[in-house]
């Protein structure tokens, strides 16, 4: 007897996109570039079913997806169930964002205007701008103030496709600032309908008046306290800013080395050869670290290091693309079998809400095909975030996280850059219909 009852149906989609059927963990290489679907067939649509727990029941043709359910669920079952006429669209899995900074207060639109005028992000940087100038107006916000401006941030992101979302600290730099932004993380997650994933970023830049020495005591000191004071608050992950002027590869290590003591059931990952080359493949493979960040400057040694030990490499295009840096090296990491990833890394310095947006840059920009790119935000996205288990896919027996989109070939989404949002008819959570 079943024990679930079907609760919302898609039906006659012109195509579904499933990305994979054998539950796949993540896909790189060659496979990175192969996406599975099914397509309407001799005018038949295709459907899916999602049960009362949230989970996908049945995807098929639609006349076998009737016959399933009037023969286990009676000939009235559609009389209970959410249907949504998928005619003329195409449906995919829900993407997933897994690196962001969606927490922070001030503006820093002039920096903009500086680095258009000739000036490096570590010029800006070390003049008081930059993370540093963020942390001091994180730091005047009220905890309310940065709650409200979070759940605006996190509105605009679902309304472009983001059904899963990472979120980094690492605007206190302090156990107060620091602790106020985990907070706001757990709060939102009650009151946002798409899943929030917390990742500790305390060693984001140095406070200003230590050394770097000074500021890995000092991390690791707020992370005892907060593993002591606050067990309430969730840390999934812990990251590190591991490039030349901040954090070098010695002291990121020790930094995730005591984190994963206070934090044993966490996950490793760190910014890495952004601006220049740090050894990130070497030092991931050290500590285990699951993902890397950025990799622009990620050298060859690095790349087979990655391969070897199934390390995600998560690229952010908008990033690469506002900051005019070097372009990582995504073509030979996928020749030699790296996850790929796409963020979209939206911060007060790269404000793009959009995957959308970050697919395009990452195909246009990077070199990525389409298929690729569809799987750095699904499947392998939900691999970095350690969730590939439940999504990333449409498979039977995973979470109904999807996107019915107002054309009938998903690709659309991409190419058409300008206005993501009126390509998506219906984002669906968990098997539940939340736009």
């Amino acid at each position: 007897m079943m024990t679930t009852k079907p609760k919302t149906a898609i039906v006659n989609c012109e195509q579904i996109v499933t990305i994979c059927s054998n539950h796949q963990q993540f896909l790189a290489g060659k496979k990175q570039d192969i996406i599975e679907s099914i397509e309407r067939r001799n005018q038949i649509g295709v459907s899916i079913v999602f049960a009362d727990d949230g989970r996908i029941m049945a995807i098929d043709y639609h006349d076998r997806i009737d016959n399933w359910l009037c023969q286990n669920y009676g000939d009235n079952c559609w009389q209970t169930i959410d249907t949504i006429d998928g005619n003329g669209c195409s449906l995919i899995p829900g993407l997933i964002d897994s690196h962001s900074h969606p927490i922070w207060a001030g503006d820093r639109i002039d920096e903009f205007d500086r680095k258009l005028r000739g000036e490096t992000y570590m010029q800006i940087h070390e003049s008081g701008g930059g993370i540093n100038y963020t942390v001091r107006e994180t730091k005047r916000a009220t905890e309310s103030e940065l709650l409200q401006s979070f759940l605006q941030r996190i509105n605009q992101m679902i309304s472009c496709g983001t059904t899963i979302l990472e979120c980094k600290t690492g605007y206190g730099l302090d156990y107060e600032c620091e602790r106020k932004m985990l907070r706001v993380i757990q709060q939102a997650s009650t009151m946002s309908p798409i899943q929030l994933v917390p990742t500790f970023l305390g060693a984001h830049s140095i406070p200003s008046g230590m050394t770097a020495d000074q500021g890995v005591e000092h991390v690791c000191t707020m992370m005892e306290q907060l593993s002591r004071k606050e067990p309430e608050l969730k840390i999934e992950f812990f990251d590190v800013f591991c490039e030349t002027g901040v954090y070098n590869h010695k002291q990121t290590e020790q930094i995730l080395r005591r984190a994963k003591e206070l934090y044993p059931k966490s996950y490793l990952t760190f910014h890495g050869d952004e601006l220049s080359d740090q050894d990130s493949g070497r030092l991931a493979a050290k500590i285990s670290a699951h993902s890397i960040s950025h990799l622009e400057y990620l050298n060859t040694d690095g790349i087979e290091v990655m391969a070897n030990r199934n390390i995600a490499a998560i690229i952010n295009p908008t990033t690469c693309y506002l900051l005019k840096l070097r372009k990582p090296p995504v073509r030979e990491m996928i020749a030699n079998g790296v996850p790929i990833v796409i963020a979209t890394d939206y911060n007060p310095n790269a404000l793009c809400y959009s995957l959308p947006m970050a697919m395009n840059l990452a195909t246009i920009h990077l070199g990525m095909t389409l298929n690729e790119s569809l799987i750095a935000t699904t499947l392998n996205a939900a691999y970095a975030l350690n969730r590939s288990n439940d999504y990333g896919s449409l498979e039977i027996g995973k979470l109904g996280n999807c996107l019915l989109l107002n054309c009938s070939d998903w690709r659309h989404l991409i190419a058409e850059f300008g206005h993501t949002s009126s390509l998506i008819r219906n984002v669906i959570i968990n098997g539940k219909r939340i736009q």
